[in-house]
C-alpha cells in the first residue's frame, strides 16, 4: 500500500528517549502527572517516593501556533518544524522565562513554539497540555531529543496520554519500555498470571527474584524506574473480569499475546467508548500488529508539489479533509489534514480480503508472506480449541487444512504456502525471540506515538512480521461495506449485551471461527460472524484466563 511519506524507524521511541533517561533530578516530590480519572480499586500504585522535580518549576511558556484557523481541541494544530539548533541570537525581553542558558534550543525559536516577540507569553490554555500542566525546563531538557524528532506539540499530547497494556511478556516489555521512556502520563499494566521461569527467557523487566509474583506487579516496579515522571500502575486481575467501561479510562488500549476471543472482547469495548485499540503478538520468528483507530485524523506538512492536493477520497480508507498552503522562504509548504477509517479486529482478522491493488497484481500476490495465512489459521484454531496447536496428528491436520483454505480465500498462489513454511511456523508457535519482539514492539510503540502526536500516517491496519525475510509488511484488510464508526453496529449486537455493564459475550465466541465460507476441517458446524451459540447463556463471559487458557 502506498505511503504518503517515508516510514519512521521502528526503534525511534527507544532511540529518542533512552539517551535522556538519566536526567531526572534527585529532588523528592509528589508526582502531579495526569492519571486515569477513575482508576479501578484493585490497581496497585508503585511504592515509595518518586524522584522527579515538580512540574510547575521553571515553567516555560510554549504557545501553540496554528495555521488552520481552528482551536486546539477542535482541530489539529500545526507547529513549525525545527530548522536547525543553536543558541539564539535574538534579544529577548527581560521578563521572558526560558530554559537555562547552557541548554540548546532552536536557532529559530518558533521551532518549539516559543513566544519571543512581546515579552513573556501569557499563560493561557494554549501553553498547557491537555491536563493543564506547563512543561518545565527539566522536562524539556529530558525529552529534548524527542522534541527535536517529533516536535513540542506532539510531546505535549504524548505526556497527556493514559495507556493500558495487557499481558506482560517479551513483546509487551518492548512496547511498555518505549512508551514510558517517551514520557506518557500513565501506564497501567494488566495481567493476572504469575512470573515463571519461562518468562525470563526473552524479557528484561522480570528477574529470577520475581518468580512467583504477579507479572503486572513485578514488571511495573521495573518500568517505574525507567522514568519516574510516568505514573505506572499494576492491575493483577484478569481482562475477562473487566466490564466494558473499564477500558473507557484509557486513551490507548494494547492487547498483546492474547487469543482472538479476548481481543474481540476488548475491541468491542474500545469501540463502545471510542478508544484506540492495538493488538500484537509474536510466535518465534513471526508476529503481527493490528490497530483499530476507528476514525483517525492527522496532519502532514510537506513541500507543495506540481499537482495540487485535492480535498476528497484518496483511497478506500483515506481521505483529505483540508489543505492549507503558506510560503516559507523561497518554497511553498502545504499542510494537509487527512482521515483514516478502520475496521474491527473480528472483521480484519477473519473475513477481509486483500485490497484490490493486490488482487489485480499477480506479482504483489506472490510477494505476500504466507505468515498471514498461517496466523489466520492459528487464530481460527485458538477460537475453536481455546489453546495453541500441539504436536498430535489431529491438530496438525486441522491447522494445515485451515491454513490452506485461508491462503485460498486471500487469493494467494498455492505455491507460496510450502510445507517447509508450515513446519517452521508450527515449530515457532508460543515461543519468544528477543530480537523479533524488539523490532515488532518498537514498531507498535512508534505508531502509538505517531497516533498521539497526530503528525504522521498510522498503520493501516495489519502488519505481518516474517523473520525468514526480516520484513514487516503492512496489509490493509477490510470487509466490503462501511468502515470507521459505521461498523459499530456490526461490532456490537444489542442482543449479546447484558443488562449490566459487567460482562458481555462477543460475537462468535463459543467455538466459532467466524471465517466466512471456511469449513471446519474437523467436521464441526461453523458459526458466522455475529452469531451466538444458543447453548451459551447471554451475558456470561467465557471462563478463560488472560491468554485464553481455561481458567482453573
Amino acid at each position: 500500500m502506498e505511503q504518503d511519506q517515508e516510514p519512521q524507524p521502528a526503534a525511534a521511541p527507544a532511540q529518542a528517549a533512552q539517551g535522556n533517561s538519566a536526567a531526572p533530578s534527585t529532588q523528592t516530590t509528589e508526582q502531579s502527572h495526569p492519571q486515569p480519572s477513575a482508576q479501578p480499586p484493585n490497581l496497585v500504585a508503585p511504592e515509595g517516593p518518586v524522584n522527579a522535580p515538580p512540574l510547575d518549576s521553571a515553567a516555560i511558556s510554549l504557545p501553540i501556533q496554528t495555521t488552520m484557523g481552528m482551536t486546539v481541541n477542535g482541530a489539529l494544530p500545526y507547529v513549525q518544524q525545527d530548522i536547525g539548533f543553536g543558541m539564539p541570537n535574538q534579544a529577548f525581553p527581560t521578563n521572558a522565562v526560558f530554559p537555562p542558558p547552557n541548554m540548546m534550543i532552536p536557532g529559530n525559536a518558533l521551532g518549539l513554539g516559543l513566544n519571543v516577540s512581546n515579552g513573556a507569553a501569557p499563560m493561557d490554555s494554549q501553553n498547557l497540555d491537555q491536563n493543564g500542566h506547563a512543561m518545565s525546563a527539566d522536562e524539556i531538557a529530558l525529552y529534548d531529543r524527542q522534541i527535536r524528532l517529533w516536535g513540542m506539540q506532539a510531546q505535549k499530547k504524548i505526556q497527556a496520554a493514559n495507556i493500558l497494556i495487557i499481558t506482560v511478556k517479551a513483546l509487551a516489555n518492548e512496547i511498555a519500555k518505549n512508551l514510558v521512556l517517551a514520557g506518557i502520563a500513565s501506564l497501567t499494566v494488566l495481567d493476572d498470571q504469575a512470573v515463571t521461569e519461562a518468562d525470563l527467557g526473552a524479557q528484561f523487566l522480570l528477574t529470577a527474584e520475581d518468580i512467583g509474583q504477579n507479572r503486572a506487579v513485578a514488571a511495573s516496579a521495573h518500568l517505574q524506574r525507567l522514568n519516574p515522571r510516568v505514573k505506572v500502575y499494576s492491575d493483577p486481575a484478569g481482562v475477562m473480569t473487566k466490564g466494558a467501561s473499564y477500558f473507557s479510562e484509557f486513551d490507548v488500549v494494547i492487547g498483546t499475546d492474547l487469543f482472538p476471543t479476548t481481543l474481540a472482547f476488548i475491541n468491542t469495548a474500545t469501540r463502545l467508548y471510542s478508544r484506540r485499540f492495538y493488538a500484537a503478538g509474536s510466535h518465534g520468528l513471526y508476529g503481527y500488529a493490528f490497530c483499530d483507530l476507528i476514525e483517525h485524523d492527522y496532519v502532514l506538512k510537506r513541500d507543495k508539489g506540481n499537482v495540487a492536493t485535492a480535498v476528497g477520497p484518496e483511497t478506500r480508507t483515506r481521505s483529505v479533509t483540508d489543505v492549507k498552503t503558506q510560503k516559507e522562504g523561497d518554497k511553498t509548504v502545504e499542510t494537509v489534514a487527512k482521515r483514516e477509517l478502520y475496521s474491527t479486529w473480528d472483521l480484519a482478522s477473519e473475513t477481509s480480503a486483500l485490497p484490490t491493488e493486490y488482487i489485480s497484481s499477480k506479482r504483489r500476490l506472490k510477494a505476500v508472506t504466507p505468515a498471514l495465512s498461517c496466523l489466520r489459521a492459528l487464530w481460527a484454531f485458538q477460537q475453536v480449541n481455546n489453546r495453541n496447536p500441539s504436536a498430535n496428528r489431529q491438530d496438525l491436520e486441522f491447522f494445515t487444512k485451515t491454513a490452506t483454505q485461508c491462503h485460498s480465500m486471500l487469493s494467494l498462489p498455492s505455491e507460496t504456502l510450502r510445507s517447509e513454511f508450515l513446519r517452521s511456523f508450527l515449530q515457532n508457535i508460543g515461543s519468544e525471540i528477543a530480537p523479533v519482539t524488539a523490532i515488532l514492539g518498537g514498531q507498535v510503540a512508534q505508531d502509538i506515538i505517531n497516533v498521539l502526536g497526530q503528525s504522521q500516517q498510522p498503520i493501516q491496519n495489519m502488519v505481518i512480521f516474517d523473520g525468514n525475510k526480516m520484513e514487516a509488511n503492512m496489509y490493509s484488510l477490510h470487509p466490503e461495506g462501511s468502515l470507521g464508526r459505521a461498523q459499530l453496529e456490526l461490532a456490537v449486537n444489542p442482543m449479546m449485551m447484558s443488562t449490566s455493564d459487567s460482562q458481555f459475550v462477543h460475537m462468535g465466541q463459543a467455538g466459532g471461527m467466524g471465517q466466512v465460507g471456511l469449513m471446519d476441517p474437523s467436521g464441526g458446524t461453523m458459526m458466522q460472524p455475529g452469531q451466538v451459540d444458543l447453548n451459551t447463556q447471554a451475558g456470561i463471559a467465557p471462563s478463560a484466563g488472560m491468554n485464553g487458557e481455561a481458567a482453573a
